[in-house]
């Protein structure tokens, strides 16, 4: 599998009317080697990892430390895009989708809500990998102020905010010819399940289930105590 990007972005230095620049990055192998497993075997650097592929086990024995053992992570068949979209309110939010491989029926889409101080990329990649892998497109944004979208980094401004934002960009992406008409989840992580909850309490049907990861959040009182 081979990886081909190439990035447009206007330079601070560029006049207004001048075209943006591009910067082309030359097709990279994400094959990993069968001999590096064998290899570090023998040498008793790693141990094999029951129930795992080969080629996994290949990519765990990578020293991380090195971007070129990054990129070795890609699964192949799944296909990755990113691009950057300006919201209602003029802020530029990032983009990252994972789809199954060409030919591969979607059975439906989950949208990714990420915690405080996160990403949708990093952490969230091997799991979105996995769940596109599984033939269901993949698609989260960073919110606003956090990761590569635009605003004052880790502030939040409003919660309320957040959510809309969700709403707004997520309404798009349900409309995308590769998934329209499919059943959508919204998975939210921590901070990113409070933000998910509040997308559901201001659409209730917008969705066809949440998916909730330590979502900080907790059982109103009033709930237990009329329980009791």
């Amino acid at each position: 599998m081979d990886l081909s990007l190439t990035f447009r972005s206007p330079s601070p230095f560029l006049l207004p009317n001048s075209k943006p620049s591009t910067l082309s990055i030359p097709p990279i192998s994400l094959k990993p080697s069968p001999h590096l497993l064998t290899v570090a075997v023998a040498a008793g650097k790693m141990k094999m990892i029951e129930g795992v592929s080969d080629e996994l086990n290949s990519i765990a024995s990578q020293n991380l430390d090195y971007a070129a053992a990054h990129r070795r992570m890609a699964l192949i068949g799944v296909r990755t895009e990113e691009w950057i979209e300006r919201n209602s309110k003029g802020l530029e939010i990032f983009f990252r989708r994972w789809m199954p491989e060409p030919g591969v029926k979607i059975k439906g889409v989950v949208c990714f809500c990420h915690g405080y101080g996160d990403t949708c990329t990093f952490f969230f990649e091997g799991i979105a990998r996995f769940i596109a892998a599984s033939g269901y497109g993949v698609y989260a944004i960073d919110h606003p102020g956090f990761g590569l979208s635009e605003r004052l980094h880790g502030y939040i401004y409003s919660f309320d905010e957040l959510a809309d934002n969700v709403i707004e960009q997520y309404a798009k992406i349900k409309e995308r010819p590769e998934v329209r008409g499919l059943p959508c989840f919204i998975l939210g992580q921590s901070m990113g399940g409070a933000v998910t909850l509040k997308v559901h309490f201001k659409d209730p049907h917008g969705w066809d289930g949440i998916i909730l990861v330590a979502p900080m959040c907790k059982v109103s009182s009033l709930f237990v105590s009329t329980r009791s």
